[in-house]
């Protein structure tokens, strides 16, 4: 753990600087996955802006903080990350936690409170055409890769793809929400530190 003034102002910096990375990706990538088609859903797209512009303003607010050493703005950076890291870890234990009947709860859930632009997208996505065999209000598979000629009889059903996905799904989730909380421990300690730390090349006398 950095002792030292420079050492946490350098390791507040750095890791500040990798959550606007991040951040910046949750910003650019939806939009463009919008523009070429590949999701058609403006509540996913606008929601992930949502995380990213959220990831980005608390990262701005440490990024100052540090390099000003002020007081408020490392304040306020510690108590919302402090925040953000209890929602994150009960987050990621749930998602690694859950259970195959609350999963196939959760999926038939997501399938029903979907959007029909999101259903479009589920099935092209999953190459499947309907949640189950007595769904028929889903979209048209025309456009679904297993659709041959507008034969769709031989596409798989959704229910056992997006299972299937939503395993694999939440136990990457539960593992890199994971990995961030701890990061995000991490710089509360660094910051609490840091606060109370007196900076070398101010007025000796002085402490903020």
């Amino acid at each position: 753990m950095c002792g030292g003034f420079a050492c946490s102002r350098n390791a507040l910096i750095a890791l500040n600087s990798l959550y606007i990375i991040v951040a910046l990706i949750l910003i650019i990538v939806p939009p463009v996955a919008k523009s070429s088609a590949y999701v058609s859903s403006m509540y996913i797209v606008g929601g992930i802006i949502a995380c990213g512009i959220f990831l980005f303003v608390v990262a701005i607010v440490g990024l100052v903080g540090a390099l000003k050493h002020h007081q408020v703005c490392l304040f306020f950076y510690m108590v919302i990350l402090f925040l953000v890291f209890l929602i994150q870890f009960g987050v990621s234990i749930a998602c690694l936690a859950l259970g195959n009947e609350q999963r196939v709860q959760l999926v038939e859930a997501s399938w029903n409170h979907s959007s029909f632009e999101t259903k479009s997208d589920i099935q092209r996505g999953l190459n499947c055409c309907g949640f189950t065999e007595d769904d028929h209000t889903h979209p048209p598979c025309t456009k679904v890769p297993c659709c041959k000629e507008n034969n769709c009889t031989t596409c798989p059903k959704c229910k056992e793809a997006m299972d299937k996905m939503f395993d694999q799904g939440l136990h990457y989730s539960g593992g890199v929400g994971l990995f961030f909380s701890f990061t995000e421990l991490v710089g509360i300690v660094i910051t609490f530190r840091f606060r109370n730390q007196k900076d070398p090349r101010a007025n000796p006398d002085a402490f903020l």
